[in-house]
């Protein structure tokens, strides 16, 4: 028999002292480990002690508290935000939680007034009142992440509204456009995601779960009204045990969070392959550019790649939300515990990447030459040819098509860069009614300027586009 003592000794003293009524014995110290959640969810303390400040309120205004202790419950929580604020209070991993450590040194400050605070209410309403909150303050700084981003592409788009780039599908030459046009395409996806997260920020703050308890609501007369309205909820939760197990707005919200990560690491491959000495497009600055330990010549973005990788991560993260979720009964299970720090990497993921990626496009340079000779390379004006055949000649688009595929034909066996090189003589072979009208269309400008319909990369509608944007970011 081993002389080493079990931690799980029957120790009466030694059992949570927040909820260890019932137990003999204190948890082991690897249920300890597991069951603890501190070192992640002590980033709600803030929510923790607003939600907390609010039921004060309530149960005082019900008469469930009297005003002495509930004076007493407000002022002690001040006291430990001011606490927390300045790093004067440790948290304690025994005491599992942030609930739980804030609520032990309330008792600690105001004695049996802290000991009243959680009538009327559990820890699973609580985490799921504290995490809203959190939520939502997250998510508005989310937003304001994608304003910062969508402000540098407005000027560079301003900066670039008539510069002539090559336009890719399947990463092959298409179509000319202006840099200006490629540039604004990121700003409306950004306010789809911005769209997405103020979505995500009303189902979050619709339902206010305080007061729910532990799953079945309360016997005590509580104003479920009141802290709602005080805590910016639209309304109490209708359903205690929905109210207690819903995670679907921290699914909206990583979603959301996703989705909008998913276009910057579209933004952030572009970067990647404009900075490359292949394609010669753009080159960042030193700022946000690192080396490599044996290549001196090297000039990596660096940030460009990890902001791939992590919206990667957060695709992930919401995955595994997901399937935490997909199994759990009615009503509340410890798996959502792992709930919080899914969004938390999440959340700080995005900050990070976003920072990154509006830092890269406010110092980014472009190289005009480059980018013009590519607009012109792999005959990317041919698709004008054969609208003109269609507009002018009456031709069916399909036979102009056929006609235009052998001009490019005819272009590649001549050696030539870009369609309009093409002589005159040699589309008349291919089509004799081709004029010099035609072959003047054939120019990457020329194609620019012809792509004036609404929402079209000519640089007149650009800067229309441009021009709203920045009176609706201001």
């Amino acid at each position: 028999m081993s002389d080493a003592k079990s931690s799980s000794s029957p120790d009466p003293a030694a059992a949570n002292a927040m909820w260890g009524g019932r137990f003999a014995a204190a948890p082991s110290d690897a249920m300890q480990a597991i069951n603890a959640s501190i070192d992640i969810d002590q980033r709600l303390w803030r929510q923790d002690i607003q939600a907390s400040k609010a039921h004060a309120a309530m149960l005082a205004a019900q008469g469930i508290l009297t005003t002495e202790d509930e004076e007493k419950i407000q002022a002690g929580l001040d006291q430990i935000a001011a606490e927390i604020a300045d790093g004067r209070l440790a948290m304690r991993r025994e005491l599992e939680d942030i609930h739980l450590n804030i609520e032990h040194r309330l008792t600690e400050i105001a004695g049996d007034a802290g000991r009243r605070l959680h009538t009327a209410r559990s820890r699973n309403d609580q985490v799921a009142t504290d995490f809203r909150l959190w939520t939502a303050a997250a998510l508005d700084g989310a937003m304001e992440k994608i304003d910062r981003l969508q402000r540098a592409l407005v000027a560079q788009a301003e900066a670039h509204a008539d510069w002539a780039m090559p336009g890719f599908t399947h990463l092959q030459t298409a179509q000319p456009i202006t840099l200006g046009h490629h540039l604004m395409a990121y700003v409306e996806m950004s306010e789809r995601d911005r769209t997405r997260l103020l979505q995500a920020k009303a189902t979050t703050l619709g339902d206010c779960p305080l007061g729910a308890a532990a799953l079945a609501g309360t016997g005590f007369p509580i104003d479920r009204e009141r802290t709602a309205a005080m805590l910016d909820f639209t309304q109490p939760a209708a359903n205690s045990i929905d109210a207690v197990s819903a995670r679907d707005f921290a699914l909206e919200a990583l979603s959301a969070l996703a989705i909008a990560l998913m276009h910057a690491s579209r933004l952030a491959e572009e970067i990647v392959l404009w900075t490359s000495p292949h394609f010669r497009f753009a080159r960042l600055a030193d700022a946000w550019s690192t080396g490599s330990s044996i290549m001196p010549q090297k000039r990596n973005p660096d940030a460009a790649e990890l902001i791939r990788a992590k919206a990667a991560r957060v695709s992930a993260n919401y995955a595994a939300l997901l399937g935490i979720m997909k199994a759990l009964p009615l009503a509340y299970a410890k798996d959502l515990q792992e709930d919080k720090a899914l969004a938390f990497e999440s959340f700080d993921a995005f900050a990070l990447s976003f920072d990154a990626l509006a830092g890269m496009i406010e110092t980014i340079t472009f190289d005009k030459r480059a980018l013009r000779a590519a607009a012109g390379a792999g005959f990317s004006t041919a698709t004008d040819l054969a609208d003109w055949l269609v507009r002018e000649l009456k031709t069916p688009f399909r036979d102009a098509h056929h006609v235009a595929g052998r001009a490019v034909k005819r272009a590649e066996e001549l050696g030539l860069s870009e369609l309009g090189d093409l002589p005159l003589s040699e589309l008349q072979a291919i089509e004799p009614r081709i004029t010099e009208a035609a072959r003047a269309l054939l120019g990457v400008e020329q194609s620019l300027e012809s792509r004036a319909s609404y929402g079209g990369t000519a640089p007149a509608r650009v800067r229309e586009q441009i021009a709203r944007w920045k009176e609706q970011l201001g």
